[in-house]
């Protein structure tokens, strides 16, 4: 794995202490700093690494697998995008993107296993809801939904992104109904429904006693003041976007590894952190995706940083509709079945699909010759950054 110069870690390690100092912290919070700062060092235990060819040696550390973790997600990503691969159709594949209102912001941080879940239920509902009416689509659609809470820099930016295949099941479920070249489902009919089921839902929620009111959201226990956010909301659009459709199955595949475990920054973004200080790059999508780069102090990058930790068991990729755990091995078989229909080729892999990506091997860096094999393991160290100091063989050199 590549190393990068400054890494989130880093920041944390250096400055952590000065940020509990300032902010209260929770145990999900502590928990991600833990893992952190962990990751890749002795104190997680590891294996050595030989060459087939030369006998070169190299000592691996084992990571975190914290969601959260900058260094963790490539993997996590390769294994996930390799189930997916089993579920693709060979149909145009659409990205949907839901925004929550920044006056919602506050009230979701406070209580993010609320108003998340609902977020993404509510997304789930308007899209099969909008494309089984028979105005739009009628038919049963499948969805990926992968929440994000976080903009380019850093702040607090709750967004659902969906990749829906373009098209569904009949209500009989014989028939596979195509969408229409480049069109999905109207944004402007997305956006009201999203809106209206949304707003139910919050109060709901708010009548049960299920959400929280700290600090200045303290006003909104009053049923006045939050009937009149619940109005205001009810008086202006809500941000629904939809993208063009995906050329093949191969982006489809290039975007879920790219999106499904990405983390609020990557260590590639950073790049620097002297004087208390952290600069990082980001994208400004007002100007054409212009590069920026911005500064921060250290311990305002840990708290935008923290903003975006979930509760523990909340689950971030979610699936619908025909895609959803339950039906999905028997709804894709269905649907390649329809699909195949007066074709003359086979039911099988989509055209213009990826094959399932396969691990490569890591090839020696000392001969580029061999590939690098586990030979032994570490055990785990009581110290971070201790160098270990015995080994367990495993194999044969």
């Amino acid at each position: 794995m590549k190393k990068y110069h400054h890494e989130v870690a880093d920041i944390l390690r250096k400055h952590f202490d000065s940020y509990c100092r300032c902010w209260p912290v929770s145990a999900e919070q502590r928990r991600v700093v833990h893992d952190l700062l962990a990751c890749r060092t002795a104190s997680m235990g590891g294996h050595v690494l030989r060459c087939t060819n030369c006998d070169h040696e190299e000592i691996s550390y084992n990571s975190c697998r914290n969601r959260h973790c900058p260094k963790c997600q490539g993997s996590a990503a390769a294994r996930w995008t390799l189930k997916r691969c089993e579920d693709l159709l060979e149909v145009a594949y659409f990205h949907i993107v839901f925004t929550l209102p920044d006056q919602l912001a506050a009230l979701a941080l406070q209580n993010k296993k609320e108003v998340y879940g609902l977020m993404m239920r509510t997304v789930a509902e308007t899209l099969i809801t909008i494309a089984v009416d028979r105005r739009h689509l009628g038919a049963r659609v499948g969805v990926i939904a992968v929440l994000h809470t976080w903009g380019q820099t850093l702040r607090h930016h709750p967004h659902v992104h969906c990749v829906v295949p373009g098209g569904g099941l009949a209500a009989e479920g014989r028939e596979w109904v195509p969408s229409r070249p480049g069109f999905f489902l109207p944004v402007g009919v997305l956006s009201c429904f999203f809106r209206g089921r949304f707003l139910a839902g919050l109060d709901q929620l708010r009548k049960t006693d299920a959400l929280e009111f700290h600090g200045q959201l303290q006003p909104l226990a009053h049923t006045r003041r939050w009937n009149e956010l619940l109005h205001s909301l009810r008086g202006r659009p809500w941000v629904v976007y939809s993208k063009a459709p995906f050329g093949g199955a191969t982006q489809v595949l290039k975007y879920l590894a790219r999106y499904t475990h990405r983390v609020a920054i990557t260590n590639r973004r950073i790049r620097s952190t002297n004087g208390g200080q952290v600069s990082f790059d980001w994208r400004d999508y007002s100007k054409c995706r212009a590069k920026r780069r911005m500064r921060l102090p250290a311990v305002e990058f840990i708290r935008r940083f923290l903003l975006h930790v979930l509760p523990k068991g909340f689950h971030r990729i979610r699936y619908y509709g025909f895609l959803s755990n339950r039906n999905r091995r028997e709804a894709v078989a269905k649907i390649r079945d329809i699909l195949s229909e007066g074709r003359d080729e086979s039911p099988g892999s989509p055209e213009g699909s990826a094959t399932k990506p396969v691990a490569d091997e890591r090839t020696c860096p000392a001969c580029e010759q061999g590939v690098m094999v586990i030979v032994a393991e570490l055990p785990v160290e009581l110290g971070e950054g201790a160098t270990p100091r015995t080994s367990v063989p495993l194999l044969p050199p």
